[in-house]
């Protein structure tokens, strides 16, 4: 069974881990070789996690951790979903998205968008199959990566159940 809570302050190091391993699964990848190792030394996850603690929505499987979620601006966007490699295919992303979902819905929008690396076929995959489609295509610059990246917008009407 899935869990889905907030996160707690004496975990930012364990959640930072899991954003950091799922990073380097998915989008290490795409980037040059030297933000990948500046990536890997200074975890950005680990500020992130300090600088909005409690909007972080953690999906606990079997009382571990195995994802991490969030709208870090608290509007319409769903910034970060990212789940442990070990934990993938579990169902921790959909119900990370869908509990994310539901906050958006509370603070009055009726769509809910996801911007994710074109690359990313797995994380795309997942968004098509829970009703997301295709807003937008380009490439930008990632502020964290400090590289273009493509990048595709992706938007999903919401309702209230």
């Amino acid at each position: 069974m899935i869990v889905i809570r907030p996160a707690r302050p004496d975990e930012v190091d364990a959640l930072a881990h899991i954003g950091l391993a799922a990073w380097r699964k998915g989008i290490k990848p795409l980037v040059p070789a030297e933000i990948a190792l500046a990536i890997e030394k200074d975890n950005p996850f680990v500020p992130f996690l300090r600088q909005i603690g409690s909007s972080i929505v953690v999906a606990e499987i079997e009382g571990q951790a195995g994802g991490i979620g969030a709208c870090e601006h608290a509007d319409d966007t769903i910034s970060d979903i990212w789940v442990a490699p070990p934990f993938e295919g579990r169902g921790a992303g959909s119900a990370l998205i869908r509990a994310l979902e539901a906050q958006v819905l509370d603070r009055g929008y009726s769509e809910a968008r996801i911007e994710v690396a074109a690359a990313n076929e797995r994380a795309l995959e997942l968004y098509g199959r829970l009703g997301y489609r295709p807003l937008w295509r380009k490439v930008v610059l990632d502020p964290v990566l400090r590289t273009d990246l493509e990048k595709i917008g992706l938007v999903r009407r919401l309702s209230a159940a």
